[in-house]
């Protein structure tokens, strides 16, 4: 697959399920990946990125970030309250929010430097007790809570249990996303993003199947 194959197939998908493909943004997921691969895709034109890690976005964007002003990149993967400043300085969104004392250490800091990335609220629609994310039914109180601290909460986010079928899981960020009045779905991957867009993802996340297959060596 590659960078053009993805797009098609997210078109195809628009299209077949009445979407506009104007409302569908790849991210393509550049974690681990060499910055040659990197570089290689952005010369193609594509501007959105995602990141699992502050530090290892650190070594790489603000270089890349003088070379191509209009990038965007974004951060997926979970936040610790001590990395919030340099996470705030570097991404332009963040989709990890899970929890009450990251929304204040964000909050603060946006009131010290007057301004904060666009902010998704990571929902565990799994209830999985090994990963991040707010449980489905604390999920409006949580956004309550951030949207009180003036954060601007822009959507949800969710990453399905492997062994389980995602439509279920997008279905009922979906349901979350709408009685909250927010319009942002960060959710669906390169196995499934499809499945995603029928739902309504207004964010994928593809990594290996426009950058080759990761070596964590």
């Amino acid at each position: 697959m590659s960078l053009n194959g993805i797009n098609e197939r997210i078109a195809k998908t628009c299209e077949q399920f009445g979407r506009d493909v104007a409302d569908v943004q790849l991210i393509a997921v550049s974690k681990v990946q060499p910055n040659a691969r990197v570089a290689d895709v952005l010369a193609q034109g594509h501007r959105l990125y995602g990141e699992n890690k502050v530090q290892e976005a650190v070594g790489k964007w603000p270089d890349f970030r003088d070379e191509f002003a209009d990038v965007n990149v974004h951060l997926i993967g979970p936040l610790q309250t001590n990395k919030a400043r340099q996470a705030m300085e570097l991404f332009d969104a963040i989709h990890s929010v899970d929890r009450p004392k990251l929304a204040g250490t964000l909050a603060r800091l946006a009131q010290e430097v007057g301004a904060c990335p666009d902010l998704f609220v990571q929902v565990n629609t799994g209830e999985e007790p090994q990963k991040a994310g707010v449980l489905p039914s604390d999920a409006d109180a949580f956004v309550a809570e951030a949207r009180a601290l003036d954060l601007p909460v822009k959507g949800l986010m969710c990453i399905p249990p492997v062994d389980e079928e995602p439509a279920l899981h997008f279905a009922l960020l979906r349901k979350i996303a709408e009685r909250n009045g927010l319009a942002g779905l960060s959710m669906g991957m390169s196995s499934d993003f499809e499945t995603a867009i029928q739902l309504g993802a207004t964010h994928i996340r593809v990594g290996s199947a426009i950058f080759g297959e990761r070596d964590y060596s």
